[in-house]
């Protein structure tokens, strides 16, 4: 199976629904009270249907495959609370950013996270066969570097400057990074952190 393959994923706590345009009234949504996160890339929620409109382009492109995350997988119509992607993608290489994710605020610190990235990591090595899932953040956001530790990445290194933010501020990225021969530790973990709520 491909990096950009569209495939439903789902579980007991989330479902990744592949990202369609019926999303974007959820993902407005969802958006709304993260207008504060400067560290982190959220829709304004006027915006949601530029966000969805970029990423399905992203998709065309050949070079993102964009999720929807709904909480509660084995709810049809559940409540869109996020979206996520794989990103960067490089099938010659098999090598796969997760990335360009975000959670409305009731949905942080609960099973949603743990739960979306069991799903993606098994995907992503399970059935797509990478050599390495890569995730990125912002040196700032410490939130998201304490969620991706806790999964189990390792610290590649921190990309100083990578990046000029929209308001012209200068970003530094912290790069992490899991590999097969730790998917299994890192699948367990993640299992375990899920069955103990």
């Amino acid at each position: 199976m491909l990096l950009t393959d569209a495939v439903l994923l789902a579980n007991a706590h989330v479902r990744l629904e592949p990202l369609a345009e019926r999303h974007t009234p959820g993902i407005a949504a969802a958006a709304r009270g993260l207008e504060h996160a400067w560290f982190t890339s959220v829709p304004d929620p006027d915006a949601a249907a530029a966000d969805v409109a970029q990423r399905l382009a992203w998709r065309d492109e050949g070079h993102m495959n964009p999720w929807a995350i709904v909480r509660d997988g084995d709810v049809v119509g559940g409540e869109v609370v996020g979206e996520t992607t794989f990103c960067n993608v490089d099938q010659a290489n098999r090598h796969v950013e997760i990335g360009h994710t975000w959670l409305t605020p009731a949905a942080q610190r609960t099973a949603v996270n743990t739960a979306a990235k069991l799903l993606l990591l098994a995907h992503a090595f399970e059935q797509c066969d990478a050599i390495a899932v890569e995730f990125r953040t912002h040196w700032h956001n410490r939130a998201s570097r304490a969620a991706i530790e806790r999964l189990g990445a390792k610290r590649d290194g921190v990309l100083r400057n990578h990046r000029i933010g929209p308001d012209g501020i200068l970003r530094d990225t912290v790069v992490y990074s899991i590999l097969p021969g730790e998917w299994p530790a890192v699948r367990r973990g993640l299992e375990a952190r899920l069955a103990r709520g």
